[in-house]
């Protein structure tokens, strides 16, 4: 045995190449054999398939609509084998990839059929163009269009629907008003994601959005602001007034839009249009069952009756509250709108601005905030000639340059997911997956959570005359506390002027509700550090006599 290792080793060393050439044969024959199991695996799981959905009593055509949780947005890097038209389209599809037919019926389930619990792939429907399946706004884009993109754009409108057509084209609706077809005749690809199906030549890839609370309760770009008893003078009240042919919350807000009333107001065949007033505050919304009377142009909307009124606020913006300047006098006493970042100062200055009709500086200076409006962005803090000042400082130094402070609080777990967004996606935009996941956002928050609670901490002990304001609440009671906060800035009132801001409370600088995070990013040790910091507080606010942090986000 060992001559003939030798004779071997020797004729190796005579001829080395032979020895390479040997040793590549077996990676090559290696790689063949892994690569072969690899394919084997992938065919026995889709035909394991059918069997796992006869097991939880689902058909197969349901299991095609419903699939894996989370694979809409979270897997449209991973693309399925996609067929594509042979010649004109009329010779049944090409296949991409290996396996046959039965496979191929299979990898038709691509991502986007998949429901994550923002949207669910509804089906494919005919599309004609004299009339619409989808029939609220649309948009096209023949370079960037990706499923995202034309849902996240319909539910920033409140549309219950968003469909893609022809690979580039986005419609939005409230019903769908077309066919249900066979998903073969959606055969296009998104312009902006291979990955994806978007429609095909009149014909619609419609999916349902999955809205927040707040996005569901609108009706196209109009917002639905809820039953209403009727006024004690309606002609006062709400100034114009008709009655309509087969009324439809749509021709309501329509003639009210063309006459620039802020809102549309439907009692049963009559429309009303004028803006809020202390006549019409809307402070006192009724149950939504006393309105429940049908429209007689559309059968699922509720146009209201002659004593319960539905009231929807359209586009047409509400002037009343829009002028803005500086100050006429130079102030001597500096007042801050002191916040932890991600905290909602923003916002905060928006709703100022509007309800004292002065503008707001900044301790900084963010050439986008400028742009968006905000001029005392440019000035100096210490001009005089804003309103308040917005700061993100803490330290007695600092706190001690004002003479009095607006403290905005805001849940630590929002406030720190909101300013990472804003840090690594800007002021509407989100920080990415790779983000959230990677090493940034554990630093992060063992960076920015300790500072949630000095900031707050700080401002309390050094603050000359603080007025506490959490964010939670302002959100939730926008006009008694945006009240209160013109009040402690030493201005008069104006109710007109408050149910203006009311209407436009949102501003520029609002992220869209649909893209929300798929998993919680706190770690059990980030919470038990996150809920220690949050019982100090409440401590501290307390002991000040003030109403220590909201319910809903004290520890339990």
């Amino acid at each position: 045995m060992a001559r003939a290792l030798l004779k071997i080793q020797r004729y190796f060393r005579r001829k080395p190449v032979r020895f390479f050439s040997f040793i590549l044969l077996y990676l090559t024959a290696g790689s063949l054999v892994f690569l072969h199991s690899g394919f084997s695996g992938d065919s026995a799981q889709v035909g394991r398939e059918p069997l796992a959905l006869a097991e939880n009593g689902a058909s197969t055509s349901e299991g095609r609509g419903l699939g894996l949780i989370g694979r809409v947005f979270k897997d449209t890097r991973r693309a399925a084998r996609r067929f594509r038209p042979k010649g004109n389209g009329q010779d049944g599809p090409a296949w991409a990839g290996a396996g046959g037919r039965s496979r191929a019926a299979k990898e038709r389930r691509s991502t986007k059929e998949i429901e994550d619990g923002r949207a669910r792939y509804i089906g494919c429907y005919v599309d004609d163009t004299q009339k619409r399946a989808l029939r609220g706004v649309s948009f096209l884009d023949y370079k960037k269009m990706t499923v995202f993109r034309c849902q996240d754009n319909c539910a920033e409108r409140g549309y219950m629907f968003a469909g893609l057509e022809f690979g580039a084209e986005c419609y939005c609706g409230h019903k769908i008003q077309g066919v249900n077809v066979s998903e073969s005749e959606c055969n296009m690809e998104c312009k902006g994601e291979k990955s994806n199906l978007c429609g095909g030549a009149n014909r619609l890839s419609i999916y349902r959005l999955e809205l927040s609370q707040e996005s569901a309760r609108r009706y196209g770009s109009a917002i639905f602001k809820g039953c209403f008893r009727r006024p004690d003078n309606v002609t006062l009240a709400l100034p114009v007034s008709s009655v309509i042919q087969n009324m439809s919350v749509d021709k309501c807000v329509d003639m009210c839009t063309e006459k620039e009333f802020s809102l549309a107001v439907l009692a049963g065949d009559k429309c009303h249009c004028g803006f809020p007033t202390t006549l019409f505050s809307l402070h006192e919304p009724e149950e939504e069952e006393m309105c429940l009377h049908r429209c007689a142009g559309e059968d699922f909307e509720s146009c209201g009756n002659d004593e319960y009124f539905v009231v929807y606020q359209t586009q047409v913006q509400d002037n009343r509250c829009m002028d803005r300047r500086f100050l006429p006098t130079r102030s001597k006493q500096l007042t801050a709108l002191a916040s932890f970042p991600g905290a909602g100062n923003t916002w905060a200055r928006h709703l100022i601005e509007l309800a004292t009709g002065y503008y707001t500086g900044s301790y900084y200076f963010d050439g986008s905030l400028y742009n968006k409006g905000f001029k005392g962005e440019r000035d100096h803090w210490r001009s005089g000639r804003s309103i308040c000042i917005k700061t993100h400082e803490s330290g007695k130094k600092e706190i001690e340059a004002f003479d009095s402070s607006i403290l905005m609080i805001r849940n630590p777990y929002k406030a720190l997911m909101a300013e990472f967004n804003r840090k690594y996606g800007g002021h509407i935009g989100f920080a990415s997956q790779a983000h959230w996941k990677g090493k940034e956002w554990p630093e992060f928050v063992r960076n920015y959570a300790p500072w949630w609670a000095s900031h707050t901490l700080d401002w309390l002990r050094f603050g000359k005359r603080v007025h506490v304001v959490h964010f939670e609440e302002l959100k939730r009671e926008l006009f008694p506390q945006l009240k209160n906060m013109v009040l402690f800035l030493g201005l008069e009132v104006s109710e007109d002027r408050l149910l203006c801001v009311v209407g436009q409370k949102d501003g520029n600088f609002k992220r869209s509700g649909l893209r929300k995070l798929e998993y919680d990013p706190y770690t059990p040790e980030m919470r038990d550090t996150i809920d220690g910091l949050i019982r100090t507080v409440d401590v501290a606010l307390r002991r000040r006599n003030l109403s220590g942090v909201p319910e809903d986000y004290r520890p339990r």
